[in-house]
């Protein structure tokens, strides 16, 4: 009798166990909306011109469009000047720009060393 007791415990808690973790499945939800495709659109256009309504910064929101101060032309010369100072932040005398057209070496000359510098390191 006692082992008879013990497996209708053990059925009743396997029971109990299986029926606590049984959930409903409710299928796919369908959405049922009674706002026209014209007054979604409306009130999407609304709620992006209102801004983000949950900033606490005072520059929240769009940023105004930059103007330029100074005219294309004054920009470029002061850019040229700038790059002719060379390397303003180097500390050594020749870290500035290096010259174009200072070498002594012939160009075919270059050009014979590097293809004789490719042929021996080919794979």
């Amino acid at each position: 009798m006692k082992t008879s007791k013990i497996i209708a415990a053990a059925t009743l808690s396997l029971l109990a166990a299986v029926g606590a973790q049984a959930e409903t499945y409710d299928g796919v939800l369908t959405v049922n909306s009674v706002a026209s495709r014209a007054d979604v659109d409306a009130q999407a256009r609304a709620t992006a011109r209102a801004g983000d309504v949950f900033s606490e910064a005072s520059f929240a929101g769009v940023t105004p469009a930059l103007t330029a101060s100074a005219d294309r032309a004054t920009v470029r010369s002061q850019a040229v000047q700038t790059a002719r100072q060379g390397n303003i932040y180097g500390e050594v005398a020749s870290a500035g720009v290096l010259s174009v057209g200072g070498s002594q070496i012939d160009r075919a000359a270059v050009r014979a060393d590097a293809r004789n510098a490719t042929r021996t390191n080919a794979l």
